[in-house]
């Protein structure tokens, strides 16, 4: 019986991957340079070279592994491995993911958004445990999304449901590279947080920021904004409130749409915490169906970088049992 999964977790700037075992222990893990400005093939190639040395590490026969999950972020066609766009990968463009790990690796292989994969790891080992509505984002360089509705994952005609960070909050706004503009992850996002306080200081406003990178805008994160915002400075608060009432704003739709019991925040951006969250429930609790927000809670995730790579595994391991159920039928 094969006794092993492996979960990889492709980024924009890492690729997080582990193996597990059937219960799900954690076996093997680590984190690798994605060097996608390389281009696809190369990084395609380091998730295979990755695989195998961790296998080879921990004395694993390929025969041993049950299957390998990947999340890759952007559009894609998870029945047939096909990544459509990735818009953080240079060159991504109709690449053939499981086809190509299938040329290395005789275990099956699948993948899925992965965004889907870290809603997987959070509902099945992490916040979500037991739930069976809940709505998962994740602030980073843009706001990703995955639903759970009625104990399962909304996929939608193109597999390509539930992208909150698309939503349209302004009739002429940010320009978006979906090719709309106004869409919540052009402001909801570490990217977009940082884009308000610039385009605030643009205006001449001012804040202790400035000092801290020595007037260079280029070197304002997300992190400092919280920095900031701890130390009371005006800017720095008035821009998190706004970010967080926006955020509000659009998670009061979703829960009126889905009537989900939790939304969970995750992403790198999470890390501002209830700087970021009372503004949000705030808003939630103003601007929403009372029945519906009454039974919401919105909290921050708990695996953090870890959710991914399970689950991804977990993923995995459904598909494969699914595909197996239809051959037995």
């Amino acid at each position: 019986m094969s006794k092993y999964m492996i979960g990889i977790d492709l980024g924009g700037t890492n690729i997080k991957s582990a193996v597990f075992d059937r219960e799900f222990n954690k076996i093997h893990e680590r984190s690798d340079l994605a060097e996608a400005d390389k281009g696809p093939l190369h990084v395609l190639n380091k998730m295979v070279k990755i695989s195998q040395e961790m296998m080879l590490s921990e004395g694993i026969h390929p025969d041993s592994v049950h299957c390998m999950g990947i999340g890759v972020p952007g559009l894609l066609n998870p029945a047939s491995g096909l990544s459509i766009f990735s818009p953080n990968f240079p060159g991504w463009e109709h690449i053939q993911v499981v086809d190509h790990m299938n040329k290395y690796f005789s275990f099956p292989v699948f993948i899925d958004n992965d965004v889907r994969v870290n809603l997987y790891g959070e509902w099945l080992f992490g916040a979500g445990i037991g739930y069976r509505n809940l709505v998962l984002i994740t602030l980073g360089t843009g706001l990703g999304s995955g639903i759970v509705s009625d104990g399962k994952v909304i996929y939608g005609t193109t597999s390509s449901a539930g992208e909150i960070g698309h939503m349209n909050m302004y009739r002429e706004g940010r320009p978006c590279r979906c090719g709309s503009s106004g869409c919540l992850g052009r402001y909801v996002s570490a990217i977009g947080m940082v884009r308000t306080l610039t385009d605030k200081l643009s205006e001449g406003r001012t804040s202790i920021i400035q000092d801290w990178v020595k007037g260079d805008q280029t070197q304002i994160t997300a992190h400092l904004i919280s920095n900031a915002y701890d130390l009371g400075d005006p800017l720095a608060v008035e821009v998190m409130h706004e970010t967080g009432e926006l955020l509000g704003f659009g998670l009061s739709n979703v829960i009126n749409l889905f009537n989900p019991e939790m939304i969970i925040v995750g992403g790198g951006m999470s890390a501002a915490g209830d700087r970021l969250l009372n503004t949000v429930r705030d808003t939630v609790q103003k601007h929403t169906l009372q029945l519906s927000s009454g039974a919401c809670t919105i909290k921050q995730a708990q695996l953090g970088g870890q959710a991914g790579m399970i689950g991804a595994a977990a993923y995995a391991g459904q598909r494969l049992s699914l595909k197996n159920e239809v051959r037995t039928e």
